[in-house]
């Protein structure tokens, strides 16, 4: 069986396409034109350029594939408010959509996020009943992964799609070569964290949210949304349990609300004179001091899925990066 991964060389699509090859799966990959991607190139897999806004360049990747992963999305959180972002995840996922359905293909998976649900408490964590909330935030992420996924589901009703959508919360793990998530690994790691906000939110190892994945190939219903998330862990537990695993300093200092706010906005306003990226903007301030909190008891039981200590999903992913000199 052959498989299109779309966003192949991301910390995810990378792992999708090693777990789809254990499998045995025959994998093309479409990957930006033109673009090396050090963490997939040495796979025996095909691998094609491309781009999502180009209807022409998507056909060609699906056609003759048995199923499609789609894992390509610009995931930026600034600035907020991008029209390229809705063009490539929402638009791009449009043209994926119609690729699936012109070319017959078994099923499409597209990759959400958790946060097109609304999130929850340790004690009442959130699933896939929740309704979306994420639009108070004002950021075309999430606003356009939410109508990207409203689009997938419009097309299993209205079109004939066979098609799931699997919600990954926050993933950690090997073959970051942004890097991305694991940021916050290697800014614990080298004391670059001020301090820790009031809030937290879920943490899953990124292999699992791979394997769930390819085992929504073939299983699980029609149309069904699935988050994939482990830990419910607040700021403060994930920082230490960062600086256990790797035995460096631990972040001490809580950093309050209001405090978190205003550095955020200040390093918006900064941001957006002296063009370049915040790594905590205005957005991100406000998340870090709520609780964003998931359950993943579903896929564990339609999907079949085993889910990784974090402190081991740390220390393969720092593993990596010591391997790949991102850390001397």
């Amino acid at each position: 069986m052959k498989v299109l991964v779309t966003g192949p060389d991301g910390v995810l699509g990378s792992n999708i396409v090693r777990e789809l090859l254990s499998q045995n799966y025959e994998v093309v990959a479409m990957a930006e034109n033109g673009k090396a991607s050090p963490t997939i190139d040495s796979l025996p897999i095909t691998k094609i350029g491309g781009n999502l806004l180009r209807t022409d360049d998507v056909n060609r990747a699906v056609c003759g594939v048995d199923y499609v992963i789609h894992c390509a999305a610009l995931t930026a959180m600034f600035p907020a408010r991008s029209e390229v972002i809705n063009k490539v995840n929402i638009g791009g996922t449009q043209s994926v959509i119609d690729a699936c359905i012109t070319h017959k293909v078994k099923r499409l998976i597209y990759i959400g996020t958790a946060n097109s649900f609304a999130s929850g408490t340790k004690e009442n964590p959130g699933t896939e009943h929740n309704v979306y909330d994420g639009a108070k935030y004002g950021l075309d992420y999430m606003d356009s992964k939410y109508e990207a996924q409203l689009l997938v589901q419009q097309a299993v009703k209205e079109r004939g799609l066979d098609a799931i959508v699997i919600n990954p919360t926050f993933m950690i793990g090997p073959y970051d070569s942004k890097p991305s998530s694991g940021q916050m690994i290697l800014s614990v790691f080298k004391g670059k964290v001020p301090g820790y906000g009031d809030g937290g939110k879920n943490f899953v190892a990124v292999k699992d949210v791979a394997l769930a994945a390819t085992r929504a190939l073939t299983q699980g219903e029609k149309g069904n949304c699935y988050i994939v998330g482990n830990e419910n862990l607040t700021y403060k537990e994930a920082f230490d349990k960062i600086s256990q695993t790797l035995n460096c300093k631990k972040i001490s200092r809580r950093v309050s609300p209001w405090a978190m706010n205003m550095f955020g906005n200040i390093n918006s306003r900064l941001g957006s004179l002296l063009g370049y990226t915040p790594q905590v903007t205005k957005q991100l301030a406000r998340l870090a001091s709520e609780e964003h909190y998931y359950s993943a008891s579903k896929a564990q039981r339609e999907l079949g899925i085993t889910l990784t200590p974090i402190n081991v999903a740390i220390e393969e992913c720092f593993e990596w990066f010591k391997a790949n000199e991102y850390v001397k």
